[in-house]
């Protein structure tokens, strides 16, 4: 799968963002470690997804809301794990 050069770049600056106190360490994880990379991508899209839960169809909006929620800190769990 290729990604696009501002997805990766989105992708590392959320992570940076949530884990600010790492950032020498997610860097240099996010060179070496594609699959960090594709985590990294991910918790953005996920991220995205929740800030943009708003703008869903109100009889949705509530559960997909929770979903996204429980996938960033599935997804930042999982972050966490690999920079231990």
């Amino acid at each position: 799968m290729h990604t696009r050069p501002e997805e990766k770049e989105h992708g590392l600056a959320a992570v940076l963002r949530r884990f600010p106190a790492r950032s020498l360490q997610i860097r240099k994880l996010s060179i070496s470690d594609e699959s960090f990379r594709g985590m990294c991508e991910d918790f953005a899209a996920a991220e995205n997804a929740l800030a943009h839960a708003g703008e869903l169809p109100i009889h949705v909006r509530q559960e997909l809301r929770a979903e996204f929620e429980s996938l960033v800190e599935s997804l930042a769990a999982e972050i966490e794990q690999a920079l231990r």
